[in-house]
């Protein structure tokens, strides 16, 4: 585990500093309730090292990171009856804490959670389309 950020929540909340239920407490990541759930058993993943956001997570934390998320989305099946869940990250738009968290959310059919993306935006044309995924592919080079 890196030195905890000053300020950081979820940093606070890792080093024992800050109150958190956990349901998951290994080297590399914690996962812990949501204080402000979407559904109940809402869980946030969380690496223990800090990084901002998702592309500062270094390559060797993403196989811990998300074998925790892994975990914590077959748990939630189980543990609370859920069919399936709703896995989320936001990086610096709409992210609360600036860490990087997955939302592993429990769902159920008609569970009335509904228009929580944005509208969908179509391309104009096939054209349009291809253009977006050559420059994708170029800034991957």
């Amino acid at each position: 585990m890196s030195e905890p950020v000053p300020g950081c929540v979820f940093c606070a909340i890792i080093a024992g500093e800050r109150k958190a239920d956990f349901v998951l407490k290994e080297q590399d990541a914690v996962a812990f309730l949501d204080l402000k759930p979407l559904f109940k058993g809402h869980v946030l993943v969380v690496p223990t090292a800090h990084a901002e956001t998702l592309p500062d997570v270094p390559p060797e934390g993403l196989g811990p990171l998300f074998g925790a998320v892994q975990r914590v989305c077959r748990a939630l099946e189980v543990a609370l009856d859920a069919h399936g869940t709703f896995v989320a990250i936001n990086n610096k738009v709409s992210q609360s804490v600036p860490h990087v968290h997955v939302h592993v959310v429990p769902r159920r059919r008609k569970d009335g959670l509904r228009g929580f993306f944005w509208p969908r935006e179509p391309y104009a044309s096939d054209a349009e389309r291809e253009e977006f995924a050559a420059r994708i592919r170029a800034a991957l080079r």
